[in-house]
């Protein structure tokens, strides 16, 4: 029996790094328990993007007549605050705290701002929906409470999101960095994948109080998740900034721009974001009006979208673990996007809901390999003590980028459908993704052939 037992965890040790891409960074002094609780912030988060992006979305189009261009601005208003994700990413580095914190006090205070913003939405959508006592209030009060309810959780989301992948970096040693914020993207989109079938489940017989208790307890697991993942993670120190860092945002700026052509890097990530997101609140309405399925089946869409992306950050991690270029693997996802984009649009004429959902996956598998290439490089290119600042200025060119497609995909399906019809709306917007894939491609050809001459093979 113990000679069993050893041969038991011996296989299950030479099969964690095989097929666990993230197993590896993990340390003795930073466990896998403690890294798997510390990305408990990032699973809030991801409950809160398929709450917005998929959820709210559908049901504002479908069941309360909300026309898509205003869906759109609404669920592209949490993207505002993005612009000041790298800001806040330099603050983080260089704060200075009675406590002895540098992270903790901007990841609570992210963690209030989108707790808030889960805490107004529900009155917002009552007036929508024209329900209970606010059957009478004026439908653009309840417009405005979701403008600022949107815009708060935005606020939250971002501020937590940024600052805790820093700390995230800052507890794990430089050589399993890339493993560690691999490892917390993939809680994220685990995260999305759980939220999504657990909305689609308590969604299937839809009612506007059983969405507003939704809302509710995702604000209420919000605030457990965030805490739980914070508890004694960060070390008190009274040092504040680490040594030789820059003292201005400007200079910080400018360290990190030196070398490596980031302009180009960044308009790259801001083309693939773009071509990855446009669809993000057009996905379930076009399941929903055009393909006809229900309010359950198009949130599960969510979880396929996301359970896409977690295969590509794994295969990714795979492959950068052995030394791969990471502009390489982002243009091999973009690569991906085209026959995804494709699928979906051919769903309509044949009527398919099983090509549709293919190309769903598809979607994010190519959005997890894209994702995954450019996060890596920025790391790699980052000067030191600037953690923050780096995936701070990735996120803000990710996230603008991302709030300006999913604006522009709701605007241009709605003057598409008025002159032509709804479904040529969607595919006007699938075909324009395709476009910026392609021209995604043509952007990091450069950026491809000067990573790969500095690989040592």
């Amino acid at each position: 029996m113990n000679r069993l037992s050893r041969q038991m965890v011996s296989m299950w040790a030479d099969l964690g790094p095989r097929f666990l891409p993230f197993a590896d960074a993990a340390t003795p002094d930073l466990p896998l328990s403690r890294l798997l609780r510390l990305s408990l912030f990032q699973v809030s988060v991801g409950m809160v993007l398929v709450l917005l992006i998929g959820t709210l979305n559908r049901v504002m189009i479908v069941e309360l007549k909300v026309p898509a261009s205003l869906v759109s601005v609404m669920v592209a208003l949490p993207l505002v605050f993005a612009p000041f994700r790298a800001l806040i990413g330099f603050r983080s580095d260089n704060h200075r705290s009675a406590l002895g914190w540098r992270r903790v006090p901007y990841i609570w205070m992210g963690t209030l701002l989108q707790f808030g913003g889960l805490a107004i939405m529900p009155f917002a959508l009552l007036v929508l929906a024209r329900a209970g006592s606010a059957g009478d209030a004026p439908v653009w009060i309840g417009y405005l409470g979701a403008g600022v309810a949107f815009l708060l959780v935005g606020a939250g989301s971002h501020t937590t999101q940024t600052v805790g992948l820093a700390l995230a970096t800052d507890l794990a040693p430089p050589e399993s960095q890339a493993n560690v914020v691999g490892l917390m993207y993939v809680m994220l989109l685990v995260g999305m994948i759980v939220s999504a079938v657990l909305f689609g489940a308590l969604l299937a017989d839809f009612s506007p109080g059983r969405l507003i208790q939704v809302i509710q307890g995702t604000a209420l697991a919000t605030m457990v998740l965030n805490v739980i993942a914070l508890w004694k993670q960060e070390t008190r120190s009274r040092r504040g900034a680490p040594p030789g860092a820059p003292t201005s945002f400007r200079d910080s700026w400018a360290s990190f721009c030196h070398g490596g052509d980031p302009v180009r890097r960044l308009l790259a990530v801001g083309l693939g974001t773009m071509a990855f997101t446009m669809e993000d609140v057009l996905l379930e309405p076009y399941g929903g009006e055009i393909l006809q399925l229900s309010v359950g089946a198009t949130t599960s869409l969510t979880a396929t979208l996301a359970a896409g992306g977690l295969t590509g950050f794994a295969l990714a991690s795979r492959v950068l673990s052995r030394g791969a270029d990471p502009f390489r693997l982002a243009s091999l996802g973009a690569l991906v996007g085209v026959p995804a984009f494709a699928a979906v649009i051919g769903a309509a004429p044949l009527h398919s809901p099983w090509l549709f959902g293919v190309g769903v996956l598809l979607i994010g598998f190519g959005g997890g390999l894209f994702g995954h290439g450019t996060l890596t490089s920025t790391m790699q290119l980052a000067p030191k003590s600037q953690t923050g600042l780096a995936l701070g200025a990735w996120g803000a060119v990710q996230a603008s980028a991302a709030g300006v497609a999913v604006a522009l995909g709701g605007i241009i399906r709605d003057v598409t459908a008025g002159l032509s019809g709804p479904t040529a709306g969607y595919t006007v917007v699938y075909g324009l993704e395709i476009v910026l894939l392609l021209a995604t491609v043509v952007v990091m050809r450069p950026l491809l052939r000067a990573k790969t001459a500095r690989l040592a093979f």
